[in-house]
């Protein structure tokens, strides 16, 4: 018997929690969310709209399963969505019934999947301290597969690849289980079959020799892992005798099979989702599993949270009549009790740079009106639309944020430092030992390194044991065979100071004495100065936890999920409609509601216009009290002037709730394609195209004359004989005549 097993078989619920921190705590339930708490028995499905307080019943649904001595902590399995969620409830059910909530099962479907596989490990061909590679990580894999295998990487881009496994493994697919439907469009007609699939096989064969599993695979191996070993579902099984789920209409197949398989015995879960906000199909999410509830669970309590705590009635009527244009929904009308409020403003303009000086004179109006710019949102269909705002706001001397920038844990020195980390705390990761094991620089090149994963292939061992074993032998000399002895003998010394030294001492110890942090305080660059401070701060950040292995889980788990902003502060937010869901703002200013930027092309192309609808819908619930929808009658994408025509969605908002101001003549989407002008508007007339910018050439700089010897790095010393701006035609010595950039050469008196 296991301590698990021991510890559940001695745990039975107490009587009824009874102390201070627990009366009355249903008492600022309405009564639908009170029917979501109490229901307690049985599967229930609780379809909560924007701000109906779907955090509040999920949290007191907890402490009401706890206070009412209906389960311990660790039987109940509360999933989420983001590690700040997670942490939001968490400390929301400690504050209403103390300590009594500690040791539930509480996280984001990877971090719950993560900590069972620790335990059984052994049981997927794992061990226990196996490593979760991101995506850097996972692209040097398959760029070293495709090397390998002799593979056209033009042919077969890594990212593609890497999207199409992605997706199988979103869909619980091993490579051994993929139906010829799911197939990814490639052919073989050497080998007869899909040579993603081929990937795909040995990728998941390399990771299990690196001791390694992407995100994808938490969920699909502990799939395979209940598979295998049914005792160990059933173990969990009987463990969790309350499950609660929160955005369940995000949850792919993998996560709706994990979900359906721990809810079995007991029946005793309770999803929370919303079906007009699941925008997420990109990433995998299938709306049709909230649709299906009730009949993957006969009998299911359907419970609907209506009544919004955000926003005004305006913006609620304008939302609501706007997706009820979409069929696939359960239904369901958001009301509230705030009086008065705006109604939404429809502003058309002439071009995107107008959009944006009106967005920031409205800003500047909000802000002598003592609105906060931390309440205010720029919210766009797609990243390329926030220029002009960037601009715009620059000009004002507004500050704003762009989310979605780099992450501190994605900059390059960070990266290098946590390979570090990884191969002492992992020796069997081979990706982090490759990116480390020239830098700095030990002398160790290319052909010793293709030598390292020859090897290392060939026996089907780890690069760090391949290393030992070649020092060993006369396949590798001089400064390679030098510099890797050196960095092995590190690398184990570290490793023995593992559970001796604090974190943060040790991860010093280690950009000290391996050279990294030496060669960034002698590198002359800009960026040096700032790169150095990062390294300080990340050995800053170590200090919080009581190991390397648990910095690194925290790494990989909670910095996918980190936004890169702090709400906090005093800045305009620019960001996308994706990432926006889950926000509020006071004011919202929705750009770009054009036909073919929103709803965007690809979604009319393919006919995925309600989910295009459900996006809308999140962008108008995002705003407390007033709201902006800009369209513009030219857009200039991607280099071109394009003629826009607004978005259909813009007609279906109910007239009742909006209010249209215009600067020139604009047209109504037409299904038929034909431009219909608006009527009650300004008939001022204006050109129907913006003008298009003239090309712009940059003369050659004239540094290169006709008959100059010159130097190439690859090509060597050549003539100039012929000049074309850039361009340069010479004939080199060893190599012929060759065409080049002007840029790439120098001239050979300067070399």
């Amino acid at each position: 018997m296991t301590a698990l097993q021991a510890a559940l078989q001695n745990e039975t619920p107490d009587s009824p929690m009874t102390n201070e921190n627990t009366f009355n705590y249903l008492a600022s339930l309405n009564e639908p969310q009170r029917c979501a708490v109490e229901t307690t028995q049985g599967p229930v499905l609780v379809l909560a709209g924007a701000g109906t307080g779907k955090t509040k019943v999920l949290t007191t649904r907890i402490a009401h399963i706890l206070i009412q001595g209906k389960a311990l902590p660790g039987q109940i399995l509360s999933v989420t969505f983001t590690n700040k969620a997670a942490h939001e409830m968490k400390s929301r059910v400690l504050s209403m019934i103390g300590s009594g909530g500690e040791g539930v099962w509480s996280g984001t479907f990877h971090s719950l999947c993560v900590r069972m596989l620790r335990r059984h490990a052994e049981l997927i061909d794992r061990q226990q301290n196996f490593t979760i590679l991101d995506t850097d990580d996972q692209l040097r894999l398959i760029k070293q597969i495709l090397k390998a295998e002799n593979m056209d990487d033009k042919a077969l881009p890594p990212r593609h690849i890497l999207s199409v496994i992605g997706r199988w493994k979103d869909r619980a697919f091993l490579p051994e289980k993929v139906p010829s439907s799911e197939r990814s469009g490639y052919y073989d007609e050497v080998s007869k079959e899909d040579p993603v699939l081929r990937v795909y096989r040995i990728y998941q064969e390399r990771l299990r020799v690196l001791n390694a599993m992407d995100f994808g695979d938490l969920l699909l191996l502990t799939l395979e892992l209940f598979k295998r070993s049914p005792d160990v579902l059933e173990l969990y099984q009987k463990q969790f005798k309350y499950i609660l789920v929160d955005e369940y209409q995000d949850t792919n197949v993998s996560q709706y099979l994990w979900l359906r398989l721990l809810a079995q015995k007991h029946r005793n879960i309770c999803c929370v989702g919303d079906d007009d906000q699941s925008i997420y199909s990109w990433r995998g999410a299938e709306v049709s599993n909230i649709l299906r509830f009730e009949k993957d669970f006969p009998g299911a309590l359907v419970v609907r949270l209506e009544e919004n705590y955000r926003s005004t009635a305006h913006i609620l009527g304008a939302a609501g009549g706007l997706i009820t244009q979409n069929k696939k929904r359960l239904g369901k009308t958001l009301w509230t009790q705030k009086e008065g409020g705006e109604r939404l403003i429809i502003k058309h303009v002439y071009n995107g740079e107008e959009e944006a000086r009106f967005a920031g004179d409205e800003i500047e109006a909000c802000q002598r009106n003592g609105l906060s710019l931390s309440d205010i949102a720029i919210l766009v269909r797609a990243s390329f639309q926030t220029r002009e705002f960037e601009d715009r706001f620059i000009s004002l001397g507004i500050p704003y944020r762009v989310v979605g920038g780099p992450r501190f844990y994605e900059r390059l020195e960070i990266r290098d430092a946590m390979a570090y980390l990884r191969m002492v705390q992992q020796p069997s990761d081979s990706l982090a030992f490759e990116r480390i094991i020239n830098t700095p620089r030990r002398g160790i090149g290319a052909t010793s390194i293709q030598t390292l994963n020859q090897y290392a292939r060939l026996e089907d061992i780890p690069l760090f044991e391949a290393a030992h074993i070649l020092i060993e032998t006369d396949e590798l000399r001089g400064k390679a065979k030098t510099g890797l002895q050196s960095l092995i003998n590190d690398i184990l010394r570290w490793q023995s100071l593992l559970k001796t030294m604090a974190p943060d001492e040790l991860t010093r110890m280690i950009l000290d004495e391996s050279g990294y942090t030496l060669m960034w305080q002698q590198d002359k660059s800009p960026e040096a100065g700032g790169r150095l401070e990062n390294l300080k701060e990340l050995v800053d950040a170590i200090k919080e936890f009581e190991s390397v292995g648990q910095f690194l889980e925290h790494v990989s788990l909670v910095m996918e999920n980190t936004r890169n902003a702090d709400f906090s502060s005093e800045l305009v937010t620019l960001m996308t409609l994706h990432s926006a869901k889950g926000l509020e703002f006071d004011t919202v200013f929705l750009a770009g509601w054009e036909e073919g930027t929103f709803p965007h092309q690809k979604s009319i192309d393919e006919g995925n216009l309600e989910e295009e609808r459900r996006l809308a819908y999140v962008g108008i619930t995002r705003a407390k009290s007033k709201a902006f929808i800009l369209c513009a009658m030219n857009r200039l994408i991607h280099g071109t002037w394009q003629n826009c025509i607004p978005s259909r969605f813009i007609d279906e908002i109910p007239a009742e709730h909006v209010s249209r101001e215009d600067s020139t003549r604009v047209f109504k989407f037409n299904p038929h394609g034909t431009r219909e002008p608006y009527l009650g508007f300004s008939s001022k007339k204006s050109s129907t195209a913006a003008p298009l910018k003239p090309k712009t050439y940059q003369k050659t700089s004239g540094a290169f004359d006709m008959g100059d010897r010159v130097f190439h790095v690859k090509f060597g010393y050549g003539k100039i004989i012929g000049l074309s701006g850039e361009k340069l035609e010479i004939h080199f010595d060893h190599s012929g005549i060759k065409n080049v950039v002007s840029s790439f050469v120098k001239n050979a008196k300067d070399v």
